[in-house]
């Protein structure tokens, strides 16, 4: 598969000029104080007032709301880098016990501190994903079946009632509308590089989510009611996916295989790089979060270049993401929607004996599977106990991708195969020579029965009958024909 050097974003012009350039046009200074209370509160009444509504149907003017709330979430940014830790705890703790992950969003302000684009994206995946979980919980106060999708429990009547209607349209210019930042989608779907994630927008949700909590303290006082929070999802036989055996050796060779794999996108290379050394760190929740996004990037890639629609690569224009909408896992590892393209990306994995939609389809979204990347998008597993079996396996997978797209492995294998090829076929012919061995000596026979009740021996022996079994369906008919395989190899020859 040959990179198209050529791709230095994944976002279609537009959307890219929603995320990069929108929110920075206006560069008025906008004063903290404004949307900030004496005691730390929002003022969201001040936030509000940034959203813009069309004329004709009074829905939410996402373009002229973004280009609003930009100076907004800039002074946002620029108030929290001037708090020390223990001022943000005293100040914002407390709001954020609602979503029952408070020290997630503690992290992310430590993050913004030192603004390194990769753990920014990531902070923000990490935040969008406990606060739609804790968003959930809320609804649950009034309603019944939680909405599956981001963008229908955030356009919910129930939701609606609790936090206002207002507040709900802030919230939906930068998560959960395709027609906004929809920044939640396009960093968990791997289109967002890293350096195209604006600060001080993961920074504004940090802030929001801090006034949610405060909306919400001042409902449950009202109603006299009380957030239960969900349980998270547990998994079982975890001992069965331990399967890849990683070891230190094996992540310094894959960092070094993500800069030479034509699977990777240059752009994307520091989630990758990242998301290794995390695994290292036994920081498995954040590995795997930055992987999923990644190994879906790479499948879009090697999709629409056998498939030759480039132009798949990139976000759906918003103009038309409702009816497109992503070209994701859902789509690539649906193999009736691949069509004519399915034998190509079978023969091209094959060769390293893996199947990808077979074994991400499984794994990721088949319903009755862990269902990970659903899981953990969604906020559905404790962040904090993410299972160490569960990330080996999607990074001894992703490892295994990696190797099959270098160009060394492919010059490996171009090498090496005939001589594999080979070793498998002297190997066939020495085991249909087996007939023309000399018979094994009676005494030698009688000697071997004698050690019988030997523990040493007993263990020997049965090593040996497992081994001839094993290979008895490949031996010639008339080479072993009792039930006692060993023994038959004994005597007969």
């Amino acid at each position: 598969m040959a990179l198209p050097d050529s791709v230095t974003t994944c976002l279609s012009q537009p959307v890219h000029y929603v995320i990069c350039k929108l929110g920075f046009e206006k560069t008025d200074t906008y004063d903290i104080n404004n949307i900030l209370s004496g005691n730390g509160e929002v003022c969201w009444q001040a936030v509000t007032e940034h959203v813009c509504y069309l004329e004709s149907d009074q829905s939410v003017d996402y373009m002229k709301s973004i280009r609003s709330l930009g100076p907004v979430c800039e002074s946002v940014n620029l108030y929290f880098k001037s708090l020390t830790k223990d001022q943000f705890v005293i100040q914002y703790a407390s709001w954020f016990h609602w979503t029952n992950c408070t020290e997630v969003f503690l992290e992310v302000f430590d993050v913004l501190q030192c603004t390194q684009a990769t753990e920014v994206a990531l902070g923000l995946m990490k935040l969008t994903s406990c606060l739609e979980r804790a968003l959930g919980d809320v609804y649950l106060l009034k309603g019944n079946d939680c909405p599956f999708l981001l963008r229908d429990l955030l356009a919910s009547e129930q939701l609606a009632d609790v936090f206002g209607q207002a507040v709900m349209n802030v919230l939906r210019v930068f998560i959960g509308s395709p027609h906004g930042l929809n920044l939640r989608n396009v960093l968990w779907h791997g289109f967002a590089s890293p350096q195209e994630i604006p600060a001080k927008y993961c920074a504004m949700l940090l802030f929001l989510t801090a006034g949610l909590g405060q909306l919400l303290q001042t409902y449950l006082l009202q109603t006299k009611g009380v957030l239960a929070h969900r349980p998270y999802v547990i998994f079982i036989s975890l001992e069965e996916l331990d399967a890849f055996p990683l070891n230190n050796e094996i992540l310094s060779i894959a960092e070094e295989l993500v800069k030479l794999s034509s699977f990777v996108l240059k752009m994307m290379l520091p989630f990758w790089i990242t998301a290794l050394t995390a695994f290292k760190q036994s920081r498995y929740a954040d590995s795997v979060i930055l992987l999923l996004p990644q190994l879906e990037a790479g499948l879009r890639l090697l999709f629409t270049t056998s498939n030759k629609c480039p132009n798949r690569l990139l976000t759906a224009e918003v103009n038309f993401y409702m009816v497109t909408y992503f070209l994701s896992f859902r789509d690539i590892l649906y193999t009736e929607y691949i069509q004519f393209s399915v034998n190509i990306h079978r023969i091209e994995f094959c060769i390293v004996g893996v199947f990808p939609q077979d074994f991400l389809w499984d794994f990721l979204n088949h319903q009755e599977g862990p269902r990970i990347r659903d899981r953990l998008s969604h906020g559905e597993i404790n962040l904090e106990t993410f299972p160490r079996e569960v990330a080996n396996q999607i990074v001894g997978f992703a490892i295994t991708i990696l190797c099959r797209f270098s160009d060394e492995y492919i010059l490996y294998f171009t090498k090496h195969f005939s001589l594999y090829v080979f070793e498998v076929l002297e190997c066939m012919k020495s085991i249909y020579l087996w007939p023309e061995l000399p018979t094994v000596p009676e005494e030698q026979i009688e000697k071997i029965k004698g050690l019988e009740g030997n523990a040493e021996a007993d263990t020997f022996i049965l090593m040996i009958s497992e081994i001839i079994s094993q290979l008895q369906h490949y031996m010639p008919q008339n080479c072993c024909s009792s039930d006692d395989a060993i023994n038959s190899v004994l005597t007969e020859r």
